[in-house]
Parts: structure tokens; sequence; C-alpha cells
């Protein structure tokens, strides 16, 4: 049997496994995947100090120093260690997003509020679908882009791509949503509590504005207590509900794109960590942690997907990403705008 050249081959598996690895399977074993690991943590950590130190958001600082790494790529004994750190490490990450979340925060919020950002997170994710058609970017890209607006920002990216696959959403795209995203948020985080002052809101008012619109989760929290203690937990509770609704939004993706062309698939399957991710938020609903837990859960869930997304700048073609253009920031914007305007139209109707 002849090997082909792993250059040759895509750069990682998408949820269903239908795509093939880089490193031939003989070669994959725990030690195999050290290497890429170790890179990843470095740079990772590197990404965290930098945050730490000089105020900047630690999602962008990862994907930015991923990129300045991605020469690395070229060398194919990273593979499977940068494989597995964007693909599994992900996974995990939004598995322990659940214990972040609760029935009853949702419920608190009120029904109408439920429902409105229910409708929020489809239009906004139409939004980019219906901006990356007409630009010619494809129905996935405009997923991803609107639907990483719509729930919780880089993560959310992360978990539509891995649901969406390769051969629907590129390395090269999922980069530049990535990128956008995070500059997005951190514009928001600054500019938003300053319109919310201009626009007369009240806290309450100006909590929901936050939490609805901006996509990181950090630093939709950090915009509300930056006004005060009532919009920061407001805030929460508006963006907590936008992640919870990351699990239904994975799965009408995995409905609307459920197979790549050939494949048959006897019945409707749940992705295993959209499963792990509503059983977590029932077990954080219905028993007790302790704030030990929650708090580990938190700093687990923040350090998996730094981790995941540092590995997914190393492995980007840095080629096809330039090759993209302009255009490909078009659906983030357009989706963020819908979302702004949204949110602005549900803090003075509802609350």
């Amino acid at each position: 049997m002849t090997m082909r050249d792993p250059k040759s081959l895509p750069l990682a598996a998408d949820l269903y496994g239908d795509l093939l690895d880089t490193t031939p399977t003989e070669q994959v074993g725990w030690r195999a995947y050290w290497p890429g690991l170790a890179m990843t943590i470095i740079a990772a950590l590197a990404a965290a100090w930098l945050s730490d130190h000089y105020g900047a958001p630690r999602m962008l600082m990862g994907l930015l120093i991923g990129l300045a790494f991605n020469f690395a790529n070229a060398d194919v004994r990273l593979h499977p260690g940068l494989g597995f750190a964007s693909k599994t490490l992900l996974r995990w990450g939004i598995v322990v997003t659940g214990l972040q979340v609760t029935v009853w925060q949702i419920i608190d919020l009120g029904w109408a509020s439920f429902a409105w950002i229910a409708a929020m997170v489809a239009l906004v994710t139409a939004t980019g679908a219906l901006a990356a058609r007409s630009l010619r970017l494809g129905a996935g890209f405009g997923v991803l882009a609107g639907g990483s607006v719509a729930i919780c920002g880089a993560s959310a990216a992360l978990a539509l791509s891995s649901v969406l696959g390769e051969r629907r959403s590129s390395q090269a795209q999922l980069t530049l949503v990535l990128v956008t995203i995070s500059a997005a948020s951190a514009i928001a985080m600054s500019l938003y509590p300053v319109l919310s002052h201009v626009f007369g809101l009240t806290d309450r008012q100006s909590g929901w504005l936050v939490g609805g619109s901006i996509h990181d989760v950090a630093q939709a929290l950090g915009a509300g207590y930056s006004i005060s203690d009532e919009a920061g937990e407001t805030a929460a509770i508006v963006k907590l509900t936008r992640v919870a609704l990351l699990a239904p939004a994975l799965a009408v993706v995995a409905l609307i794109f459920p197979a790549d062309a050939g494949q048959k698939r006897a019945r409707i399957e749940l992705p295993w960590f959209v499963a792990g991710f509503l059983l977590l938020g029932a077990v954080n609903s219905f028993l007790p942690l302790p704030a030990v837990a929650t708090g580990w859960a938190k700093t687990a869930t923040q350090a998996l997907l730094l981790l995941a997304v540092t590995a997914t700048g190393i492995r980007s073609p840095m080629q096809l990403l330039l090759n993209q253009g302009w255009r490909s920031a078009v659906p983030v914007i357009a989706a963020t705008l819908v979302a702004f305007g949204l949110s602005l139209a549900g803090a003075l109707l509802i609350t």
C-alpha cells in the first residue's frame, strides 16, 4: 500500500470522523501526542500571561500566538497533539460549560425574555447565513459566523465548526471568524456600556443589552458589572441563557447539515458533547454544587477553550486564510449589528 503525503490530507476530522487525520494510524500513540500538546500548552500559557498583564482578550491572544507559531504546522509530528487539542479538548470544554448554566436562572429571567432570546439566536444566525450567501461564501460559513455572534463567541464558533466539519467551514474561515469575533467582542465591551448611558437605560435594561449582544461570556459579564451590580447580574442571566441555547443550536445545525454526500445514517445522532453539556446543566440545576466545584469548572472551561483556540491558530493554513479576503468578516459584522439592535429592543420592551 502506498502511503499518501500527509500534507495532502485534511487537517482534522470533523464531528463524525469522516475526515482523515494528518498522521498515519500506525504512528499515533500517547507519545505521539506530546509534541503538539507541549507546543499548544506553552503558547496558551503565554497568551494567558499577556492577557493577565495587559488586559487583552485571552482567546484573541491565544489565537494570535497560535498564528505566530503557524510555521510549525509543517512538522507532521505535531499534528496528533494539535488535533487532540483543537478537537477533543474543545468538546470537553463544551461539556464542562454546562456547569455554568441552570434551569432556574432561565426561569427567573421570565418566559418573555427567554422567547425573545431564542428568537434573537435564530435571527442573528440567519443574518450571518444570509450575508454569507449574498457574498457566495457558503451557507456553512454563514451559520458559523452568525451562530458564533448569536450564542457565545469563540466557544460557539469552535463547537459549530465541529458539527459542520471542514468540508463546510474550513480552518481558514474558522480562524477569520475567531479573529473577528474576538475583536468585535472587545470593542463591544468598551462601547456598549457607554451607549447604554447615552440611551438612558436603567441598570437592568443595560444588563439586558450587554448580556444579549456581547459575544464572549467574560466580556459580557465584565461590561455588565462595569455599569453596576444589578446590570452585571442581569447580564449574567441573559448571557447564560444564550449559552444554554448552544446545545439545541448544535442539534439543529446537525439536522440541517446531517452528513457528507453519499453518507447515510439510520437515525438522528446527538453529538456526545452536546449530551454531556445538557447532563451537567441538569446536574447544576437540581443538585447543590459547592462553590469550589463551580469555580474549578469555570477555570477548566476557560483553559480547555484557550488550548483549543491556540491549537486552531497553529493548525490554520495561512495561505488559505490570506486568500479569504475582507468579505469573510461581513457576516460577523452584520450579525453583530442585528444582535445589538434586537438586544436594545428587548431591553426596552421586556424589562
